[in-house]
């Protein structure tokens, strides 16, 4: 306060309605930031860098690995309340119970996957959903097919309709970057357009081993249900797309620009999520 009004009014005045001694204030004035200050500020330009770089959607447990990965390596918490005193947030995800009815599973189909989303190498483990987006000229329906060892989207497509073809032209993105023709287990949930005759034919005849959750469980897809809820989150939940062109334009820009290349870099620097943490905390003087 003093510093603020020292134009205003004179120092030694308020020093004495304050009871401040004089020189502490010149002695403080002059006292250079300490070790613990100057990285508190030097982790501030980088969050507010990151956090404008995500559009915002970066909260502290995200915020803190793309600190360590960068090679600033702190704890959450410190995340947490610089993040606090800065002002910034991200975007927290809604909880809500959602049941859907589930289809028939075709004869010899097993869940090959039971719930294990690791994959040691690329081109192993792929799986793939539906999700709808809201447009003002209707719905834009989203396919994607994820890499379980990247967990990059490897193939997608958007139509206005919900068949098979909208899957199959994922499916078949897919396919044009895998590197080998050797087997991959593709995992879906038990929509029409997975259990159709027409989609066994066409995994059948790319090498593709089709694998599919059990009755009413959606834990079985949890990677790509969370792709989903992360793109709706951070990208589509927080605008209004007048047309499907618009949506197509937008969604492309966030897999392909935004979240691909992250979770590449991620996976090809897997020695920065590793580095040990510190547990610090922020200094309120």
């Amino acid at each position: 306060m003093i510093e603020r009004c020292r134009d205003a009014f004179p120092v030694r005045m308020m020093c004495r309605c304050l009871v401040v001694s004089p020189s502490g204030y010149y002695d403080w004035r002059s006292r250079r930031p300490g070790p613990r200050a100057t990285e508190n500020q030097r982790l501030c330009e980088w969050i507010i860098d990151l956090h404008e770089g995500s559009d915002g959607v970066l909260g502290a447990p995200r915020m803190h690995e793309e600190l360590t990965r960068e090679g600033l390596p702190c704890g959450q918490n410190r995340v947490a309340r610089l993040m606090r005193v800065l002002g910034r947030k991200g975007i927290p995800q809604k909880k809500a119970w959602r049941k859907k009815p589930s289809g028939e599973r075709p004869e010899g189909v097993e869940n090959h996957l039971e719930r294990d989303f690791h994959a040691e190498t690329h081109n192993r483990k792929w799986v793939t959903d539906i999700t709808y987006i809201d447009t003002a000229e209707g719905w834009l329906y989203l396919c994607v097919v994820l890499d379980l060892h990247r967990k990059d989207v490897v193939g997608w497509s958007m139509s206005a309709r919900q068949d098979r073809q909208l899957v199959l032209q994922a499916v078949l993105m897919a396919l044009w970057q895998r590197e080998t023709p050797e087997p991959v287990v593709l995992h879906s949930d038990r929509g029409t357009q997975f259990t159709s005759g027409e989609y066994a034919r066409f995994l059948r005849d790319h090498n593709l081993i089709c694998s599919m959750s059990a009755v009413g469980s959606c834990a079985d897809n949890a990677a790509c249900e969370g792709f989903f809820g992360m793109l709706k989150r951070e990208r589509v939940n927080r605008k209004r797309y007048q047309t499907r062109a618009e949506a197509r334009s937008d969604i492309f820009d966030y897999i392909e620009r935004w979240h691909n290349p992250r979770k590449r870099r991620v996976k090809e620097q897997p020695e920065l999520a590793d580095e040990p943490l510190t547990e610090v905390s922020v200094e309120t003087g």
